[in-house]
């Protein structure tokens, strides 16, 4: 298990996703390939043949991507005791117009067993580093947090984006982190815990209100629940002089300090 070369994927299904999709049954025990083909796409991969697909193939070629995250998974599986997984990389949806004007046309999905990465021409191999960097966090707490997915509430969830975002700035600096970790001031993140996040940690992640916070919508401060995950998880380090690696296992009241307020 390692990079999947879906560079050939792509020329030899003439970039149609439902037939990449079909390739990709083996990893979803359950799944029809229409299921994966929503899933996917519904996280930000590209919805149909793209007549451009060989330009795609030939600069991420040139960028020589696939050794790009090849070594960086080597790089973080040690450092942060993950496991051996399979990292596929797809164009994202060229007319997602949230995806394209917020976060330059790239997203990613991780399970605890792979992780997908979707990404643009326009984005840069900084910007992609970051976001496999952010995925395979993912995938470590997922793995060494034992609790089940299903039964994750806000509070887990939070914390799972404060982990990977964190993992980030430790691992590549501050100069690779997302634009919301420095949207608010330390006031307003504050204040947003204590009247927003902390009355709600227990809504389950399949509760409406659950995406509400996490992403900040309606009126609620835009990216609140990640925001809000990134400062919580960094005060726990800095306060306890601890590294993302050593807390990756720890629940998520211990890191969000419930016990101490």
């Amino acid at each position: 298990m390692t990079v999947v070369q879906t560079d050939q994927w792509l020329l030899q299904t003439n970039s149609n996703p439902l037939q990449i999709c079909q390739k990709l049954k083996t990893s979803f025990s359950g799944f029809s390939t229409e299921d994966i083909y929503n899933l996917l796409t519904s996280y930000g991969m590209f919805r149909k043949p793209m007549k451009d697909c060989l330009e795609y193939v030939t600069s991420w070629r040139k960028q020589n991507l696939w050794n790009m995250i090849r070594k960086q998974f080597s790089k973080l599986r040690q450092k942060w005791n993950g496991p051996d997984i399979p990292i596929y990389i797809f164009p994202s949806d060229p007319l997602n117009k949230q995806l394209r004007i917020y976060h330059n046309g790239k997203s990613g999905l991780a399970f605890r067993n792979q992780i997908f990465l979707f990404i643009s021409p326009k984005t840069t191999k900084q910007e992609i580093i970051a976001l496999f960097t952010h995925e395979y966090n993912h995938v470590c707490r997922l793995t060494q947090y034992r609790k089940e997915e299903s039964e994750y509430t806000l509070l887990d969830t939070i914390i799972l984006e404060g982990l990977a975002e964190n993992g980030v700035r430790e691992q590549l600096g501050n100069a690779y982190l997302a634009n919301w970790t420095n949207k608010y001031h330390a006031h307003q993140l504050k204040r947003f815990w204590k009247r927003m996040i902390l009355p709600a940690i227990s809504i389950p992640i399949h509760h409406r209100k659950h995406d509400v916070l996490l992403y900040g919508s309606y009126l609620y401060p835009k990216m609140l629940g990640y925001a809000v995950g990134y400062d919580v998880v960094y005060q726990y380090l800095t306060i306890n002089n601890l590294t993302v690696k050593d807390i990756i296992p720890l629940s998520s009241e211990t890191i969000a300090q419930l016990n101490d307020h």
